[in-house]
Order: structure tokens, then sequence, then C-alpha cells
């Protein structure tokens, strides 16, 4: 079986495009795509950026094999110019993103491609992917890790995921939205995101009794082990053998951490029962782990119920986003390069409002309360723009012209970073632990209001002056 070639990753009318920009000599043409969205997760208040290291790695590894060009050769529609075309192919453009970690909101771009036609429009469909999954999932991540009000977070969900890729990237995407480890080895080898796992409950039935499991695991690892304690009877054989091998096994060596599993059951009477014998017996530093198709709103419950839950761990709602399993990110060209170098903004309109794009090559600026440090707003400029945070700033609603507010002690950042320059990556990628900080640092720069899992406040993504105005002009061109 041919080797897999991620080029290949691609919806076929990528190829019949960009054949037709081939022959009508577009391919020598520069345009402008975004990548953003309309609508957050779960009717949530922001998204969590994240994609972006595989979308360096796919950039940077971008060409056609032969069996790749034989292959649409066999399709019979395509210039033979174009498949020569192919042969030689590699990316030449810029590329700009917001970081892996960022809080997003919509219609604002998450990524920006400039490059000749054919590139841009041939790297469409894997961007998409990248950035669309791994948002989801850190997204995802980020509210139950809210919702577990600084309990940890383990991601549980391999077995359950769309796909190798699914479960693999998944559990990187869940790490930078916050969880402290996953259950998927190959995500610790690839990415450094730290596995770990005890037994499930065919270990404990593989021995006579519960008592022997739990004994012999103990012994062969006595270092903090977890006993999964619901295989039989939770409160009347689970906990009890479990406090027992504590004693014989553990405390002897002075050893005291350690932790018990639940996995099925009331979990919030099972968990406050189980507290109270671990105390009694003296196992103070005991922990307790809960599993079991959790997600924010069960975790969330089970806290408000006084749950005796120190770790959750979370599976298949969370590797799948199981309430909101599609992050709906879009690729939209916002402008084209005229045979002058000019950039000429475009625009898509729709009788469905929420479809019509922001046009022109854009910066993306956020601004922050110098006094609180919190994020006020967002603001989407034309490329040529510049925002001087040393003196007042106005910004307009985009949805209501009157309705403005003018920014006088804060600080403004740009956004999106450069990522290519002219086919060349030169962006210096952090690593996983580094993107996690950044993601808890930047969620704690907006209002509690705007993570509310109900309802949260609209934070607000204006357009400068200018930009408004040139979408105003592109509507009436086009009869809006």
């Amino acid at each position: 079986m041919k080797k897999e070639n991620l080029a290949m990753l691609c919806d076929y009318y990528e190829f019949t495009m960009s054949n037709g920009y081939f022959k009508n000599g577009f391919y020598k043409k520069n345009v402008y795509f975004d990548v953003f969205f309309r609508k957050v997760p779960d009717n949530g208040g922001f998204a969590i950026a994240a994609g972006l290291e595989q979308l360096i790695d796919y950039i940077k590894e971008l060409h056609f094999e032969d069996e790749d060009i034989a292959y649409l050769r066999s399709k019979g529609i395509f210039d033979e110019g174009f498949l020569d075309y192919l042969k030689n192919f590699k990316f030449s453009g810029d590329i700009y993103a917001v970081p892996e970690g960022t809080p997003v909101f919509p219609n604002e771009p998450i990524v920006t491609i400039k490059a000749p036609a054919i590139e841009a429009q041939i790297v469409e469909t894997f961007v998409l992917l990248s950035i669309n999954h791994q948002t989801l999932i850190a997204t995802k991540a980020n509210r139950i890790v809210r919702a577990a009000q600084g309990r940890t977070v383990l991601e549980f969900g391999s077995r359950r995921a769309q796909g190798a890729s699914g479960a693999v990237l998944g559990a990187r995407a869940a790490y930078i939205g916050g969880c402290k480890g996953t259950a998927c080895a190959l995500t610790d080898e690839l990415y450094g995101v730290p596995a770990g796992g005890t037994m499930a409950h065919s270990w404990i039935q593989m021995f006579d009794s519960e008592y022997d499991a739990f004994r012999t695991y103990c012994e062969l690892y006595p270092d903090n082990p977890t006993l999964l304690v619901d295989t039989y009877n939770t409160l009347k054989s689970g906990v009890p053998n479990a406090i027992k091998v504590f004693k014989e096994v553990l405390l002897p060596q002075g050893k005291t951490k350690c932790a018990i599993r639940l996995d099925s059951g009331d979990i919030s009477y099972l968990s406050k029962k189980a507290r109270k014998m671990l105390d009694e017996a003296g196992l103070t530093d005991c922990t307790i782990t809960a599993s079991n198709s959790l997600d924010e709103n069960l975790i969330r419950d089970l806290m408000m119920q006084g749950a005796q839950v120190d770790t959750f761990g979370v599976g298949e709602r969370l590797i799948t986003s199981a309430k909101s399993p599609v992050f709906g990110g879009v690729y939209k060209l916002v402008a084209v390069e005229d045979e002058s170098g000019e950039i000429v903004p475009k625009i898509k309109v729709s009788e469905n409002t929420a479809k019509i794009t922001n046009p022109h090559f854009k910066k993306l600026y956020r601004y922050y309360d110098r006094e609180s440090g919190k994020a006020i707003a967002d603001e989407l400029c034309v490329w040529d723009e510049t925002v001087d945070d040393s003196k007042p700033h106005t910004i307009f609603d985009p949805n209501a012209t009157w309705k403005t507010k003018t920014l006088t002690d804060f600080t403004a950042r740009e956004l999106l970073v450069p990522i290519f320059k002219n086919g060349e990556c030169v962006y210096e990628q952090p690593s996983i632990n580094e993107i996690a900080d950044y993601c808890r640092e930047q969620v704690d720069l907006l209002w509690d209001e705007v993570k509310r899992f109900e309802n949260p406040h609209t934070y607000y993504v204006d357009l400068s002056k200018k930009l408004y105005e040139i979408k105003g002009i592109l509507l009436n061109v086009y009869g809006m």
C-alpha cells in the first residue's frame, strides 16, 4: 500500500480549481485567506486556538510524489502543464497565526495565509482539519478544567476517539486546554504530555480475590498506586480491601501517597463515604479519582454536591466533544493582489448575515485594561493600520455604528504573529508545557462573565473605522 502523503489529504475541488488557475494564469497571483469560526462550541464564550504545530509540520513537508501525479493524471481531466507544476510544488507564501493556547472569538482570523493562488487553495483542507479538530478539543478541555475548580483533570479518551490521530492529537489539545495528563502513551512519547494509568477491572478479575489483586499491584508499584475499587462492591469490599493493603504494604515502607478510583455508581455519594472510611483509617493522604462518562456539567454538579473527588478522569465526552462535536472553522478568500501589487479586498455576501465575511488583509489587536489587566475587546484593522496605546483609541461596534467606546488606559497587543515568510518557517515553536502555561495565563485575563457556561457575556470583536467603511462599500457594490 502506498505511504500516505498529507499533500493529498485535500478536497478534490482544490485540484480542479488549481488546474483552472494554472490554465488561466491565476497561479501567479497572490491571494489572502482567513481561517475563522462563527460560533463557539457548547454556546460558550470563547474558544482555545490549537493545532498550529501540526500545520507547521505539514507546510514544511508539503510536496507531491510521482505516485500522486500519476493518480491525478489517471483522472483524465488535469492539464499536463499543471501536473508538471505539481512535481516541483513547494509552499512559498506567508502564514500568520494566533499562537496556540490563545482564547479566540467568533469572526476573527485564527490563521491568515498569503500565497500564490494554487498554494493557498491546496492547503485549505489540512489547515482546517488541523485547526478545527484541536481547537475543538482544547476548548472542551478548558471548560471541563474550569468546572473542576482546581481539581486535577486527566484525559482518558483514546479508545473512544475518532481514529488514531484523533486520540493522539486530541490528547495533545486537551493538555493545552488545561488537562494535567493523558492515558495515551503515544501522545507522551511524541509530544511530552505526561501519560499515566494503573489498572482496569480485568486486572482484579484475573486474581482469586480483590485483596490479592490489590496487594500484588501495590507490591509491584508502591509509589503512589491507584486501586480501582468498584469491580465487585465499592463500599463493602473495594474500599476496605484497599485500606487493608495500603496499611500492610505501603505504610511499613513509609509511603503514604496512594489513591482509589471510582468508575461507576453514584460518584458523589460513594466519594463521600469513601473519604470518611479512608480518613477514619488514618489514610488522609489517600486521594480519590473519579471517572465514567464525565463532562463539565456532571463535574460542576458533583462539585456543588460536595463530592470528595481530587482527580477527574474524562474520556469520551472530552475526546469527541460529545455535545458539540464539530468546530465550524471556515477558510475564506479576503483579498487578491492585482498586477501592480495592490491588495484588493474581497467579500462573500449572503442573505444570511452571519455568513457575510470581513474583507481585506487584516491585523488583529487585543486590548487590555491597564489597571485590571483584563482583556477589554479585540479589533480587526486593515493591514496598514497601527494602534498607538499611548493615546485614546475609539473602537466601533460593527453591528451598530453609533455605538463606540473610547479606550484610554489600555495596552494593545497584536495577536497574529508571522509563522512563515516566503515559504520559510520563522516561528520558534514553544514546548507543550509553555503552550499550556500560556493558555492558563491568557484565560485568566478574561472576565469571569465571559467564562460563564450559560449565557456568557459577549466579548466584543470590533472593526476599525477604516475596515468598517471598506466593508460597507463592498456590500453596496454587491447590492446588500
